[in-house]
């Protein structure tokens, strides 16, 4: 006979159950974009600087997005300068920057580990971890132990959310843990694996907040735990802080649609599900544009070098620079041509205005330049291949 615990009658909504039914189709295709985009940003050609500058940026959008909404004051660029090792505080602020430090720890840990085939995977003790880690050197709050699950009542969000019975916090995350290692895609549907690991991230937050097992930084474990399952699914790192980002950028909301999932008829869950996906997808969508715009400057930067290979005089590496200089989609008047960058400025330094105007003949004839009413601009829209076709009604 099975025993009866208290949650069972309180929180009938910890189900432990996912059903697919309730997912719409809207919700399923946000699903497909999201397994696309990562496999397009996972190992795109990027130099070593780039994917250097655009890695810390969304480590720092995570770690901002993550503390932010729980009331960390510091800024986006501050958490930069402080994964940097460039941003000391005051000791009386010095706590911000400690939480910090902590969230980039297990983010760093959570990514040599998997990088090194060594997927921690997810277990009570590792959730136990992450809130310690994550509380230790904070404010200390009355009853709160750092990786203790809570021994009281707690009421949060926007509605006076209650969390699960504190005694059945400690059996809830054995439920947790054992159910989602256990829900996994059919060995026969291996085109699931991807968005059932999605699902399961989301989910796990989801249920950290239902029960609410800590008397502190439920919701920074909670994302802690997601951005794990993400990267142990293969979601690129920059891809996986995403989801975090998302929740901060859109605060109301998500406190909005996670007050839901527990008072609504039914408890339903897709819709905060489709919320954090079309958040994903929109957060994704802006980053594989960042990555493709650093994408095209180095097709152009090829472009540009193959166009003057073998020639290599005084005029032909002024044309290179003045062209490679040159700003992105700016048209640029004859007579601030010299002025494009320091570099440009000095070989032009002493030059006539016939020089000039040979090397702007000379790049447009190279197909390089462009004239235009108003001045001259790069041309590098021929870097674009495979636009969808422009055609006209002859109707009209």
């Amino acid at each position: 006979m099975s025993i009866l615990r208290r949650y069972e009658q309180t929180h009938p909504w910890i189900s432990f159950k996912l059903d697919l039914g309730p997912l719409t189709y809207r919700t399923w295709l946000l699903l497909g974009e999201v397994d696309s985009k990562c496999g397009h940003l996972a190992g795109a050609p990027l130099t070593p600087a780039v994917a250097a500058e655009l890695h810390a940026m969304y480590l720092s959008k995570g770690i901002h997005g993550t503390t932010s909404i729980e009331g960390n004051t510091l800024t986006e660029a501050e958490v930069r300068q402080r994964i940097e090792g460039d941003l000391p505080l005051p000791r009386s602020r010095e706590y911000l920057g400690t939480e910090i430090d902590a969230v980039l720890a297990i983010c760093n840990e959570l990514g040599q580990e998997v990088r090194a085939g060594r997927a921690p995977g997810l277990t009570v003790e590792r959730i136990r971890e992450f809130n310690r880690k994550l509380l230790e050197g904070q404010p200390e709050k009355d009853d709160v132990i750092p990786g203790k699950t809570r021994t009281h009542s707690v009421t949060v969000g926007i509605s006076s959310y209650r969390g699960a019975p504190a005694e059945d916090c400690d059996y809830l995350l054995e439920e947790l843990v054992r159910w989602l290692n256990e829900t996994q895609a059919p060995m026969e549907r291996p085109e699931l694996k991807f968005p059932i690991a999605v699902l399961k991230a989301i989910l796990a937050h989801l249920y950290i907040a239902w029960i609410h097992p800590f008397g502190d930084g439920n919701g920074r474990t909670a994302r802690l735990i997601e951005f794990q399952l993400m990267i142990e699914a293969g979601a690129p790192t920059p891809a996986a802080h995403l989801l975090s980002n998302h929740y901060n950028r859109t605060r109301e909301a998500y406190l909005v649609e996670l007050d839901r999932t527990s008072r609504q008829d039914g408890y339903p869950i897709e819709g905060f599900i489709l919320y954090a996906l079309q958040g994903l997808v929109d957060e994704l969508r802006e980053q594989i544009e960042v990555v493709r715009v650093h994408q095209k400057d180095v097709m152009w930067q090829k472009i540009v070098h193959d166009s003057y290979r073998d020639e290599d005089t005084p005029a032909k590496r002024r044309q290179r620079h003045l062209i490679l200089d040159m700003p992105a989609n700016k048209i640029v008047p004859r007579n601030k041509l010299r002025e494009v960058s320091p570099r440009v400025a000095g070989e032009y330094a002493g030059a006539g205005a016939k020089t000039l105007t040979r090397d702007v003949n000379e790049l447009v004839s190279r197909d390089l330049l462009v004239r235009s009413k108003t001045g001259y601009v790069a041309n590098r829209e021929i870097v674009d291949a495979f636009l969808p076709l422009i055609i006209k009604d002859a109707d009209r």
